[in-house]
Formats: C-alpha cells, sequence, structure tokens
C-alpha cells in the first residue's frame, strides 16, 4: 500500500476536494481503498459544458445512479452547470430533492438549453431549513408555491430566471427572513407591477432591469445595506422610491429613467460611487463622506460634464477622482456643454488623485481637465489614458503639464 493510500479517510477527503469532483470520482478505480471515498465528499461540482452527446448522456446516467448512494450526512455545496436540452425537468428536480434531502447548504444550477421552455425548480426547495446559499441562473422557472420558508437563507443570486407569475419572485423574497445578500437580474421581455425589497437585515443589494423589461416601479426598504448596484435601463418613466440607507459604503449606479432624485437622496452616505446617468439629479444633495468618485463620461453627451459639475460641488470631501467609460458602454468621442463651475468646487482642496481613461484633447475635455488640475491644489497623482484620435499626444501632454503647476507635488502620468 502506498503512503497516502494509508491515512485516514478524513485526511484523504479533504485532499479529494482540491481537485474537481470529476477527478474525485475517477480515484474510484484505483483500489478497493478508493473505491468509496468520493462519496464522501461534501461538495460536489458537476457540468456538462462543452461536452459531447456521449458525455452528457455519461453524465445524467452517473447522477441517477450514484447520487441517492452519496454517503456524506450533509452536502455543503451542490453545483451543477448544465448547457444541453437533453436533461429533462425529471432529472434536475431529482437530484435537487437529493440535495435537500441530505440538508444542502449551498445550491447553485446554471442551465442553458431552451428559452422558450424552462425548467421548473420543484417545490420541497422552498422549505429547505439548511440552504444558506441558492445560485439560479438560466432557463430556470420558479413557480413558488405559498407555503415557502427559507429560514437559513442569507445569499440569494437569481440571474435570467423566469417567474411563473408575478407574486413568485415576491412570495419569494418576502420568505428570506434573514437574508443579507441579494442579487435579481430580471430577464428580457419579462414584465412586472411593483418590486418590493424590504430586508433589515440585508447588506448587499443588486438590480438588473433590461430596457425591455416592463415595471411600473421599484421600492426599496434595506436600512442595514452596505453595498447597492442598481443597473436601470428602461428610458420609460416608472417610480423608484428608496429609503434613506445610512450604513451604505459603496453604489454602483447606472440608471436611464429620468427622475433620479430619490435615488441619489438615499445613496448620499456613501464612500465609494460608480455613476452613470442620462439625466442630472436637483440640487440639494451632499455627499459628506464621499471618498471615491468614478463618472462614466459615455451616458450623454450634453449630460455627462453637467453631472460631473453637480457631483464635484456636492462633494466636499472628495479624495480620487475617475472619468471613464463603464464596460460595455458606448464610447462617445467628446464631451459638450461643459459649464465651468463660477466658485472653485470645495473639494479641489482635498482631491489627491485624478484619473481620465479615454481623454480625447477635444476643448470640452480639456476645459474639464484644465479646471481640475488648476484648482485640485494639494493633486499628487494625475494620470491620463490619451485616446489620439483628434489631437496630438504631445499637444496634449504639453497643454496639461502647464495646468498641473498648481499642485507642486503633483506627478502628471501620460499612456
Amino acid at each position: 500500500m502506498d503512503i497516502i493510500s494509508g491515512l485516514f479517510d478524513e485526511l484523504l477527503i479533504k485532499i479529494l476536494l482540491l481537485v474537481p469532483t470529476k477527478v474525485a470520482v475517477s480515484t474510484s478505480i484505483l483500489s478497493k481503498r478508493w473505491e468509496y471515498l468520493w462519496m464522501w465528499l461534501p461538495k460536489l461540482e458537476y457540468s456538462n459544458r462543452d461536452s459531447s452527446s456521449a458525455q452528457w448522456k455519461r453524465l445524467r446516467y452517473f447522477l441517477d445512479k450514484n447520487l441517492p448512494l452519496h454517503r456524506a450526512p450533509v452536502i455543503e455545496s451542490f453545483r451543477l452547470d448544465l448547457t444541453c436540452a437533453k436533461f429533462k425537468t425529471e432529472n434536475v428536480k431529482f437530484w435537487v430533492v437529493l440535495a435537500v434531502s441530505r440538508c444542502v447548504r449551498e445550491l447553485e444550477i446554471m442551465y442553458s438549453s431552451n428559452p422558450s421552455k424552462p425548467k421548473i425548480l420543484l417545490s420541497n426547495l422552498y422549505t429547505c431549513k439548511s440552504l444558506l446559499t441558492l445560485k439560479l441562473d438560466g432557463e430556470i422557472l420558479l413557480d413558488v408555491p405559498r407555503m415557502v420558508f427559507l429560514p437559513s437563507l442569507k445569499t440569494l443570486q437569481l440571474r435570467s430566471v423566469s417567474y411563473l407569475n408575478e407574486e413568485s419572485l415576491q412570495r419569494l423574497l418576502s420568505n428570506c427572513p434573514v437574508l443579507e445578500d441579494l442579487l435579481v437580474d430580471l430577464p428580457e421581455n419579462g414584465t412586472m407591477g411593483k418590486l418590493t425589497v424590504v430586508f433589515p437585515s440585508l447588506q448587499s443589494l443588486s438590480l438588473f432591469i433590461p430596457y425591455d423589461y416592463s415595471i411600473d416601479g421599484i421600492v426599496i426598504q434595506t436600512p442595514s445595506l452596505k453595498y447597492f448596484k442598481l443597473k436601470d435601463h428602461k428610458c420609460e418613466s416608472h417610480y423608484c422610491l428608496i429609503e434613506n440607507m445610512p450604513n451604505l459604503i459603496e453604489a454602483y449606479v447606472d440608471v436611464e429613467f429620468p427622475n433620479i432624485n430619490s435615488l441619489i437622496g438615499s445613496i448620499t452616505s456613501v464612500k465609494r460611487l460608480e455613476i452613470c446617468s442620462v439625466h442630472v439629479y436637483d440640487e440639494g444633495f451632499v455627499f459628506n463622506q464621499l471618498e471615491h468618485l468614478e463618472v462614466c463620461r459615455s451616458c450623454n453627451k450634453k449630460c455627462s460634464p453637467n453631472l460631473l459639475v453637480r457631483l464635484l460641488k456636492d462633494s466636499p470631501n472628495l479624495q480620487v477622482l475617475d472619468l471613464f467609460v463603464m464596460k460595455y458602454h458606448q464610447h462617445i468621442d467628446y464631451m459638450e456643454y461643459w459649464n465651468q463651475p463660477s466658485t472653485v468646487s470645495e473639494c479641489m482642496s482635498s482631491l489627491q488623485t485624478f484619473n481620465w481613461i479615454e481623454y480625447s484633447g477635444e476643448p470640452e475635455e480639456r476645459d474639464v481637465a484644465v479646471y481640475i488640475l488648476e484648482n485640485a491644489l494639494h493633486l499628487k497623482t494625475a494620470t491620463i489614458e490619451h485616446f489620439e484620435r483628434y489631437v496630438p499626444k504631445l499637444e496634449v501632454i504639453k497643454e496639461l503639464a502647464r495646468s498641473s503647476r498648481a499642485s507642486s507635488k503633483c506627478k502628471l502620468m501620460f499612456h
């Protein structure tokens, strides 16, 4: 017998946890000593991604045969990544039933098949007392029964899943009393009346609403929230009622609806803000604790500089300013309508770092850069990533270098 095979079962299982489940299962052919060790694994992950027809058939047969024989009393994590329509609803339901019967704590299902025929998860999942984390992604249809209660669930992520009716999502959200982390990515071409998110314990919230999703409004009451992400690409007006989130530390806002005052008013406690909006909020808001501001300059030629002016005015303790283009956003060649403030913003005395990605050197953008470099008296670092289309890089360097003399300690870098 080799040295490794002579180790205790507990140690061998820990070793098997370091490799993919498929590899761990393959050790069963090594010897009698290893034949059933993998069946004690508390973490299981199966995938048929990039598999041939014969391979996914073997996987389905393997799960149907061996999952009922799994010996671990508690399944810490059960992850399925299925990308083939040949897995029937009954298959997925059966495997989930087995995982729930073993007090599964983390369940993740990714399913890609025929969008017109999403799979339905069975009802006993919604009363699983042991479940701490639930992540669903893809062509999955949620039919949430009236008797739903997930008393231990702390993390819930729903990406592009469908709902049998409007009540399904709301019913699910209303019966997770200790939820701390929630992500809802609504599917395309869906419809919903009002989305209500009310959680006293919630720490992190991410909502994604596509442009073609029909929704009347959003109501959010999450007083303990620390991280908030909202991507709402619906141009049509819908109400957005958000109560103040006094403990919020970081926010990511990418919205296109016109009235953003309620949204802005709820996030004024943040220390870090990343924002893209085609509309400017009204005066009267102050970001006293904001230290790091990231403004997307791709949202609207007319809005982008005005939003920047308003944010600089309302952020007296700002230390880091980034101008950039958000991922998947369309690049605009230059800003328009830069209305230089009549007075120097208070944050110019606290700003220490300034970064501009895809700077074009056009007059409007030059005015913004010059304003910051001339007035940020304590600026330590300024990094300009030049988008060389209109103005030669050398000319940009010379012009901005003259402006940066306001702070003798400022290090100006170009890329």
